[in-house]
C-alpha cells in the first residue's frame, strides 16, 4: 500500500468484527449440516437440509477442507456464518451436540439460519456505530443492537418463533438513514478535496467527469451483470442490492460506497479500493476475485483463492 492509499483510508474501528467471525473449533459442523445446497458451479452434489454433507467427520471438521474448490465445493469456501455456528452450538444449545443428543438436531438446524441473520443485522448495527458520520443515529442503533442482542440468547424454542422479517424490517431504516450520512459527508470530504486539488493545478486532469456520468447510472438494485467498470470512480455511490455478478471493477474506487446486498459472485476487484466501503461483508468478499492490490476495509480478511499478485 502506498503512502498516499493509507492517507485515504479512513481512521475507523472495525474491532467489532472479530466478535462475528466464525469459529469452526467451537461449531458442530451446522452449516455441513442444516444447509442445504444442489449440485451446480458451486455443489458437486446435492444435499437436503438436515443431511450431513458426506465430507463431515465425526469430529465435525471437514475431509477436503484444503481442496474444496478443486473438489467442487467453491459454495464453501463462500460461506461465513458471521458467528451464528458458534453461538448456536455453544450458548444455544449448551455446548451438547446434535450427535450427542440426536432430539435435538432438528431444532438446532432450524435455529441457525434464524441466528445467521440476527449476527448479520448486528454487523451492519456495530458498523454504522463506528461511523462518526452517524453520529446522531447511535442512540436507536444501540437500542436496536441491544434488542436484537436479547433475541440471540432466547432459549431455542422461543428463538424459532422470532420473526427476523420485522428486525431486518426496524433495521432497515435505520441502515438507509445511517447510509445517507455517511455518504454525503463523503461526498462533501471529496468535493472539498477536489476543488483544493484543482485550485492548486491550473490544468487538473483525472477520470472525474467519468466517475460522475457513472454514479448518474448506477443506484440501488442496479443491474450491473458483466458491466465494465474498470477504474471507476464509485466513492459513496449507492451500489445496494447491486447485480454486480462477473462485472470487472479492477482499479475501481469503492470507498464509502454502500454495499449491502450487493451481488459479487465472481466481481473482479483486482486493485479495487474497498477502504470504508459502507456493509461489505466477508461473504461478499469470499465471492469476488481479487488480488494482493485489492485494498479491504480492516477486519475482512483476503481469501486463500484470490490471486497474490499485485
Amino acid at each position: 500500500m502506498t503512502d498516499d492509499q493509507n492517507k485515504q483510508m479512513p481512521n475507523l474501528d472495525h474491532s467489532f468484527r472479530q466478535k462475528y467471525k466464525g469459529d469452526c473449533e467451537n461449531c458442530f459442523g451446522l452449516c455441513c449440516a442444516a444447509l442445504p445446497f444442489s449440485v451446480s458451479v458451486d455443489f458437486a452434489i446435492d444435499k437436503a437440509a438436515g443431511e450431513p454433507c458426506r465430507n463431515l467427520r465425526e469430529d465435525f471438521r471437514c475431509g477436503i477442507h484444503t481442496a474444496l474448490r478443486e473438489k467442487g465445493f467453491r459454495g464453501c469456501t463462500v460461506y461465513d456464518c458471521f458467528g451464528a455456528g458458534q453461538k448456536v452450538s455453544q450458548q444455544t444449545f449448551k455446548g451438547l451436540s446434535w450427535r450427542e443428543r440426536p432430539e435435538t438436531a432438528r431444532a438446532m438446524f432450524e435455529v441457525l439460519p434464524i441466528m445467521w441473520q440476527l449476527h448479520e443485522l448486528m454487523v451492519y448495527l456495530e458498523e454504522l456505530l463506528s461511523r462518526p458520520a452517524a453520529s446522531s443515529l447511535h442512540r436507536p442503533l444501540r437500542e436496536e443492537l441491544e434488542e436484537i442482542q436479547r433475541l440471540t440468547e432466547l432459549e431455542p424454542g422461543a428463538l424459532r418463533e422470532t420473526s427476523v422479517f420485522v428486525q431486518r424490517a426496524k433495521v432497515n431504516e435505520l441502515l438507509l438513514q445511517g447510509s445517507e450520512l455517511v455518504r454525503a459527508e463523503a461526498q462533501r470530504s471529496y468535493a472539498a478535496r477536489s476543488e483544493a486539488s484543482a485550485r492548486g493545478n491550473s490544468n487538473p486532469r483525472g477520470g472525474g467527469k467519468s466517475g460522475r456520468r457513472r454514479k448518474a447510472q448506477i443506484g440501488r438494485g442496479a443491474d450491473l451483470v458483466g458491466a465494465d467498470l474498470r477504474g471507476e470512480d464509485l466513492r459513496a455511490a449507492n451500489l445496494r442490492g447491486a447485480y454486480l455478478i462477473a462485472a470487472n471493477l479492477s482499479g475501481a474506487d469503492l470507498r464509502e460506497a454502500d454495499l449491502i446486498g450487493a451481488d459479487f459472485r465472481d466481481t473482479d476487484l483486482c486493485g479495487a479500493n474497498l477502504t470504508g466501503a459502507l456493509f461489505l461483508t466477508q461473504v461478499q468478499v469470499n465471492a469476488a476475485k481479487g488480488n494482493a492490490a485489492t485494498l479491504l476495509p480492516p477486519g475482512l480478511e483476503r481469501p486463500q483463492h484470490w490471486n497474490s499478485a499485485s
